[in-house]
């Protein structure tokens, strides 16, 4: 696990894993102060205090930190459940063999503004968090860290319970945040963004998420989803052409 200041949420995460994990390891931003590492340390972890470098350094860090050969990647507001927990006990004790898979990934159910989201685009959100150590490492562009596996990946049953932004705002700013790595993700990749990705991308992510993907049958919060995935999708190529235009009009 990687965390910033979460000593609201990362007990009860770690509630979760710790009665049958062999060791867990935390890879903490230096500079919390918050109780955090105090929580992670009352259940057992091994905290190390490190700068924030970026995600998927920063999960590499706790990667390289481990000594399992089987690992499981949990973020702070994120609670296994137990049939989840008896399908990874299951898979890591299973007989390893030349042919077994060399990761699984499962189901993660998120919970929104008061209910649990299980159509559109969150939901099954299945992720790839239990691999063999050696088999695998992260890489992607940041913020969106991706587990590359060396191997078949499997899949098992049971979900992932995910306490996902606690409110409007604050899902709101982490938009804003995500589409400012974006636009500066692109001007590293001298990948441009063109009006045709403002006018077709925002709706075909509405459309798609709200009725072909069955949004619609998560109420009001399904609606809302569906409507801020399209606005998310429209800042980021809106601060690709942004950065574009500063560049061949400078202030």
């Amino acid at each position: 696990m990687i965390s910033a200041a979460e000593a609201h949420r990362i007990g009860r995460a770690l509630e979760s894993v710790a009665p049958w994990a062999a060791e867990i390891i935390v890879v903490l931003n230096e500079e919390v102060t918050d109780g955090t590492e105090e929580i992670a340390r009352r259940h057992g972890a091994k905290v190390f205090r490190e700068p924030w470098r970026g995600f998927v350094a920063q999960k590499n860090s706790a990667l390289q930190k481990a000594t399992q050969p089987w690992v499981l990647g949990l973020d702070a507001d994120e609670v296994v459940t137990p049939e989840l927990r008896d399908q990874i006990m299951a898979a890591v004790l299973r007989e390893i063999k030349t042919d077994s898979p060399a990761a699984y990934e499962f189901s993660r159910l998120s919970f929104y503004c008061g209910r649990w989201i299980r159509h559109g685009d969150w939901y099954p959100d299945r992720k790839t968090l239990l691999w063999q150590r050696d088999r695998a490492k992260f890489g992607g562009v940041d913020p969106h860290a991706a587990l590359l596996v060396e191997g078949e990946v499997g899949r098992l049953r049971g979900d992932l319970l995910h306490y996902t932004s606690e409110t409007i705002n604050h899902q709101i700013a982490k938009t804003v945040q995500y589409a400012d790595v974006f636009a500066k993700n692109c001007e590293r990749e001298k990948r441009r963004a063109t009006f045709l990705d403002l006018l077709v991308r925002p709706p075909w992510r509405f459309v798609r998420g709200y009725f072909f993907r069955l949004g619609f049958l998560d109420g009001w919060q399904g609606f809302a989803i569906a409507w801020l995935t399209a606005f998310y999708t429209f800042l980021r190529y809106v601060r690709v052409r942004e950065d574009e235009l500063r560049k061949t009009h400078p202030p």
